[in-house]
């Protein structure tokens, strides 16, 4: 008998990956405490290796952080690690060196719920094919927390404006948004009745492969806020496509697949080696499991 697949669940539509997002934090040393030395992440070694900026890899994403007053955003990030109790270990012997800040952490049943040094919200889960695909180390999702009745059309705005795949569900209770950016990596845009925090300036990153559409799109309801180069472009507001109305607010930067970082290979180093447990050949951690086929 022949077999037979799902062969919807290989669609992701025009968005194909998202890369990275973006949070300021004042203070590089305790961000290199939090998200270095406690997290396990990597400091790319190549780009942005100054004191006013640094790029943090994770698997084949990225989390920027410019020195300046913290943005939070709103909502929180998931992220994929290897195993949670070496994560856990790791936050631990950064506690003292972190008190006084908002760092705290504490382990869920499946999960560990992390908050960094100025409140960004970060959910960390071990690798799980069935949830996250492939993904060993990496960014799968980011959600954020949305006003009461914009889920549908904001899934109405990627859809018609990105050609993205989009779906409404439900999540832990509430109505969201679901919009795939990438292979096993979603945007999740959750309604809630709490009162959502005034906009900072946080952003997050996108790549296309229909670049120009969506642009004209956005251009001709007056969207674009920077026309960044050849290769990129932005945008703030989803609106409802009707009647034009703010539906919620977070800076897009939107690349092509031609943009000179697109596919750039990240270094991920392994945090388990140390001078004094050194074993050759086992400097990098790998970002991703093969399927059971």
């Amino acid at each position: 008998m022949a077999r037979t697949f799902d062969r919807t669940a290989e669609d992701f539509g025009n968005i194909i990956n998202l890369e990275h997002i973006n949070v300021t934090v004042p203070d590089q040393r305790l961000a290199t405490l939090f998200y270095i030395t406690g997290m396990g992440f990597t400091r790319d070694p190549y780009l942005v290796t100054g004191v006013v900026n640094m790029w943090v890899n994770i698997g084949r994403s990225q989390i920027h952080l410019p020195v300046t007053e913290p943005q939070v955003l709103r909502g929180h990030t998931g992220l994929v690690v290897p195993d949670l109790k070496a994560q856990a270990d790791g936050l631990e012997a950064v506690r003292e060196d972190l008190k006084g800040t908002k760092f705290d952490f504490n382990r869920g049943n499946d999960r560990l719920d992390v908050i960094c040094p100025w409140g960004n919200e970060y959910r960390c889960y071990e690798p799980d094919t069935g949830r996250f695909g492939p993904i060993c180390l990496g960014m799968p999702y980011v959600q954020f927390d949305v006003p009461l009745g914009t889920a549908d059309g904001i899934a109405r705005f990627y859809r018609e404006i990105f050609d993205a795949v989009t779906s409404v569900e439900d999540s832990d209770g509430a109505k969201a948004a679901r919009v795939t950016v990438g292979y096993h990596q979603y945007v999740l845009f959750r309604e809630t009745g709490e009162p959502i925090p005034a906009y900072d300036g946080h952003h997050f990153e996108l790549y296309l492969v229909n670049f120009s559409e969506p642009h004209d799109r956005l251009k001709e309801r007056g969207l674009i806020t920077e026309e960044s180069n050849q290769y990129q472009y932005r945008f703030l507001d989803i609106i409802d496509l009707d009647s034009g109305k703010k539906l919620y607010e977070v800076e897009h930067e939107i690349r092509s697949m031609s943009h000179p970082l697109f596919g750039r290979p990240f270094v991920n180093r392994n945090p388990a080696q140390t001078n004094r447990n050194y074993v050759p050949g086992c400097d990098e951690r790998t970002w991703a499991t093969p399927y059971a086929m």
